[in-house]
């Protein structure tokens, strides 16, 4: 299962690293600069999240504990909720999509208090 991480974090960071070429290049005469700037924290937080991925997989063999298989989920849906919800935003200007990025980044924060979770629980077992 944790194989599934690295190979999601690996993808979501490449996808990450390409976006923010495409917005540094192409949308800069597209964009408003409020709307690039919602685009660029769209790419920071995927990348951030994307390495997070990374680190679940590598916590996953030092444990067990299923709190940190529920880390790296929450940080799946969580990229799809946050960055997709900005990244959408940005590029329609449907302003409704943003009522799903505080959403997406609770599931963020969850995604870091269970890998919290995990560790801490790991360090009693």
């Amino acid at each position: 299962m944790a194989r599934h991480f690295l190979i999601l974090g690996s993808i979501f960071a490449g996808l990450a690293v390409a976006a923010g070429a495409f917005g540094a290049h192409a949308l800069t005469t597209v964009l408003s600069a409020d709307m690039l700037a919602v685009f660029d924290t769209a790419v920071r937080y995927q990348m951030y999240h994307a390495l997070a991925l990374c680190v679940v997989t590598w916590a996953s063999h030092q444990s067990s504990h299923r709190f940190i298989l529920v880390a790296g989920w929450l940080f799946v849906l969580g990229i799809l909720l946050f960055s997709g919800s900005l990244y959408l935003l940005a590029l329609t200007g449907v302003r409704w999509l943003g009522a799903l990025t505080p959403l997406g980044g609770v599931v963020l924060m969850a995604g870091w208090a269970s890998l919290a979770w995990g560790a801490w629980k790991r360090t009693e077992d």
